[in-house]
């Protein structure tokens, strides 16, 4: 519809727009042209007019003194020679005008009975056209439409089937499985018995009644001490995001380090099949040295043997910190059943907020680290604020962004930058309109804002 519709349309009104012009200059010179032959026919009239007049007085003058006894011979011989010259011009006046107002009535009568039809002719030759040219893209835009509708109907059809299919029990579970914490329940809080020194002369009825109304007051305490395990109904404190994923709950702890593995043991494949790759390159240019020289393979490979190096280490630590975190989960049920009343409130404290102490103001979490998915698991509860720019950035090259979590970006675009790569390939960028995801650091030229108040350095 744009190339065979839109885009004809544009050209030929362009090229209409010409041509109209075109015969309104020609109508406005055949104007200009009869104007003028009017005023060379109005002026020779009004010169012939005036020499009538001239010529009118030089008669009467010369009747005058042929008529005046007292008037000498060269006196009237003199007006006599004036009235001639006069009537002569008067006449040669005539002949002029009379020239003049047939020249002006002939191109009068080609003016509007020759060249103004044709121009008029032309004009509606040319808007005929323009109807046909209508008709025709009325026709092709109807016919683009009508192949539209089956694709548009059928992705109903597919919209509706989804709809159909919707399993809302299954996809509660997804959401449970996704997003379950870990944590095991605290275990019940024994109670402390502070009265045991204190010399009791009262009723064994008395001493349960205040043994009850203490354990009241302590079930206060403890209902407050956990109001900060209710992460999903209260505010979280804001805080640092760790490399290790350890500001999360061990659940998805386990699976973000496992995703970051993953991630890095396919950007290893990667870097492996670049070297062998190069190796075959530089043995090819090794027999054949015309092919190119081989020397110049050497600083590529160095830096993909530095990069697997720096990969295999990467993995060695997610695996250590990955392999500490199945460890604390399979023996965290053994540990909850402690009788060490400070290891329970240190296990009670902890929730997938992060790593809570006694004092709810110590209590500190970051947002969840991904790549390619940046949402937090708990950001369907409540909005926090947007983390501030801590620069801005170019893109080099276009991305599509079509895995979940990233950005797309045209090339030219300037975003700002929200978190820096952290040796993972990713950087962490936002629009001005607010849209945030990960995009590839080498499609972007960096620009960071130094002592920025969002800057975050990651060791």
């Amino acid at each position: 519809m744009a190339h065979r519709v839109y885009g004809e349309l544009m050209r030929y009104a362009h090229d209409l727009k010409t041509e109209r012009k075109m015969h309104l200059q020609e109508g406005r010179k055949a104007q200009q042209y009869l104007d003028m032959c009017w005023k060379q026919m109005d002026n020779s009239k009004k010169k012939f007019e005036r020499e009538c007049r001239e010529a009118e007085k030089a008669q009467q003058s010369y009747e005058r003194l042929d008529n005046d006894t007292n008037a000498t011979k060269a006196d009237v011989e003199k007006a006599k020679q004036q009235l001639n010259l006069r009537t002569h011009m008067a006449d040669e006046n005539k002949n002029e005008y009379a020239a003049q107002l047939q020249n002006f009535n002939g191109e009068q009568h080609k003016h509007f009975y020759v060249v103004i039809p044709q121009i008029y002719k032309q004009l509606q030759e040319m808007d005929e056209r323009r109807t046909i040219k209508l008709s025709e893209c009325y026709r092709g835009f109807a016919d683009s439409e009508r192949k539209v509708i089956p694709i548009i109907s059928k992705c109903l059809e597919g919209m509706i089937l989804a709809a159909k299919s919707v399993d809302e029990s299954r996809d509660s579970q997804m959401v449970v499985d996704s997003f379950k914490s870990g944590f095991e329940p605290p275990g019940d809080f024994p109670f402390e018995d502070y009265s045991q020194h204190i010399y009791r002369t009262i009723s064994d009825g008395t001493i349960s009644a205040s043994k009850q109304e203490s354990g009241k007051v302590d079930a206060k305490t403890t209902v407050g001490k956990a109001k900060g395990k209710l992460w999903l109904f209260g505010k979280k404190p804001k805080g640092p995001a760790l490399e290790d994923f350890s500001h999360l709950p061990p659940e998805q702890r386990r699976k973000k380090l496992q995703q970051r593995i993953d991630e890095l043991n396919r950007e290893l494949q990667k870097e492996s099949d670049q070297k062998e790759a190069l190796n075959k390159m530089k043995d090819v240019y090794e027999k054949n040295p015309q092919m190119g020289d081989p020397g110049s393979l050497q600083p590529k490979l160095a830096e993909t043997m530095n990069n697997i190096d720096r990969l295999r280490m990467e993995i060695h630590k997610n695996e250590a910190w990955l392999s500490e975190v199945e460890g604390k989960t399979g023996g965290r049920g053994d540990r909850r059943h402690s009788s060490d009343i400070n290891h329970l409130v240190t296990q009670g404290r902890e929730s997938p907020e992060g790593s809570y102490t006694d004092d709810a103001n110590q209590e500190v979490r970051g947002p969840p680290q991904q790549h390619g998915h940046h949402s937090e698991f708990d950001d369907e509860f409540e909005d926090d604020d947007p983390l501030p720019a801590i620069g801005h950035c170019k893109a080099i090259y276009p991305f599509d962004g079509h895995n979940e979590g990233t950005l797309a970006m045209k090339e030219g675009e300037v975003l700002y930058i929200i978190e820096e790569d952290k040796g993972d390939g990713w950087t962490r960028a936002r629009r001005q309109n607010g849209e945030e995801g990960y995009v590839p650091t080498s499609y972007i030229d960096v620009t960071l804002e130094k002592n920025s108040k969002g800057a975050v350095t990651y060791i």
